[in-house]
């Protein structure tokens, strides 16, 4: 089999925010790169529509633009402070026209394989990149940044259910939920934000909810609930005096989840993924959602709870979350561990040094800016391998032996949700130090 020759450059898998701004960066640095995307247009999941997108019609940001947007390229001032899922397309393919990306993207091009082409000598070795054209590639390095919320997580329930299914992936528009009973499983953002749109369409609507949460509304006192707690981490604010006036503004602008008959939240305030969501609440307390335990069993017509109750339904909604995918390599290449990769800062392997995943985090605000910075320090750290050899080598030993290598300033809720968790303030923090380190 012939191999098309690309050591001169690397390769980036994805043409999502993290793949484009992974370009944009290793490009400003001197260095060649293609950016391969399967599908027809740009955007990973923000291109409504795409096949592998996961946003519906009425898909808004959870996190505010000011601490969305990347570090050099500012959202347009008369976007609204949160930006629906077409404004969130539109300033992805604006960068990169920006950035003068768009001759860097192979459209139609899916993956089908990478691996090392050999693993001695040395910790960089070239890449094998087969497409499912048929053509294999040799590369210099490569940069993963094919996204980790498209590979729907299915739960496994006994019992058997007759009426319809999907996953919040699947789900589009809320016609589908119109004049039926409806249960949406699960209790993050996704399953608040159906569970309230079906609120307003469906005959019924029931929310199954493994635990209690806090829910936090989009404002407070006017302003970004996330440029809130960015301010209180700038001004230094202990962890205890954040989770005290968050509490009180919770229960100001909301009210206590349990006095809805909600469950009680069975941790303290920060240590699960923030439930962004102001209507939440209020269909709660019209009747409008009725909150439900696990679901205990399905019925041809209907699921019974773990409270003993059972209810007709005619539609489940599972908002049950992603698997980490990376179906075009093989795990022991990306120091598998548990149910994730152990990468340093989730972005840098511990033995090979041009091999590096761009996105595979879940912070507690915007991502796009943090997958900057990821990727200005891939980019710094490909060129000291050239140019700073005394950097690059203590950078190594850095990735070699820290793990992840991240201060843990929260305890998060022992859960899959948060197997890729990061406070964004101290992590951005760090990749600012580390890039530092290189200048």
């Amino acid at each position: 089999m012939s191999i098309v020759d690309r050591t001169d450059r690397y390769c980036v898998i994805g043409a999502g925010s993290s793949g484009l701004t992974a370009a944009k960066n290793l490009l400003q640095a001197g260095i060649a790169c293609d950016l391969l995307e399967k599908n027809s247009q740009l955007g990973g999941t923000w291109c409504y529509g795409q096949p592998g997108s996961s946003v519906y019609r009425s898909t808004s940001l959870i996190s505010s633009k000011r601490l969305t947007e990347f570090t050099d390229f500012p959202i347009p001032v008369e976007y609204p402070p949160f930006l629906r899922h077409e404004q969130a397309w539109a300033y992805l393919r604006a960068y990169a026209e920006k950035f003068e990306l768009l001759d860097q993207i192979e459209f139609n091009q899916p993956v089908q394989e990478v691996a090392p082409e050999q693993l001695v000598p040395g910790a960089a070795p070239p890449w094998r990149v087969a497409l499912a054209s048929g053509e294999v590639r040799r590369y210099r390095g490569v940069i993963i940044a094919n996204g980790h919320n498209w590979d729907p997580k299915w739960p496994q329930l006994p019992g058997s259910f007759a009426g319809q299914t999907l996953h919040s992936a699947e789900y589009k528009t809320p016609d589908i939920l119109a004049g039926k009973r409806v249960l949406v499983v699960g209790g993050g953002n996704s399953g608040c934000d159906i569970a309230v749109e079906a609120a307003q369409h469906a005959a019924m609507t029931f929310q199954s909810i493994r635990r209690g949460y806090h829910y936090l509304p989009k404002f407070l006192y006017g302003v970004p609930i996330d440029v809130v707690g960015e301010t209180l981490l700038r001004w230094r604010f202990p962890l205890f005096l954040r989770r005290l006036i968050a509490g009180r503004g919770m229960r100001i602008t909301l009210g206590r989840p349990e006095a809805f008959g909600l469950p009680k939240p069975d941790h303290r305030f920060l240590e699960t993924h923030p439930v962004i969501n102001s209507q939440m609440l209020y269909y709660v307390g019209h009747g409008r959602i009725t909150p439900k335990p696990d679901v205990a069993e399905l019925f041809a017509d209907g699921v019974q709870f773990r409270d003993g109750t059972r209810e007709q339904i005619d539609l489940i909604v599972f908002a049950t979350g992603f698997k980490l995918s990376f179906p075009f390599i093989a795990r022991r290449w990306l120091n598998w561990r548990g149910e994730r990769p152990e990468l340093f800062l989730h972005v840098f392997h511990p033995q090979f040094d041009n091999l590096f995943l761009a996105g595979l985090i879940q912070p507690d605000s915007g991502q796009w800016g943090l997958v900057d910075y990821q990727s200005q320090l891939i980019a710094r750290f490909i060129q000291a391998q050239a140019q700073q050899p005394r950097a690059a080598d203590r950078f190594r030993r850095r990735k070699a032996t820290s793990g992840v290598g991240l201060a843990r300033p929260i305890r998060y809720v022992e859960s899959a949700r948060h197997l890729l968790e990061i406070e964004h303030f101290s992590y951005r923090r760090r990749l600012q130090k580390l890039l530092r380190q290189f200048a």
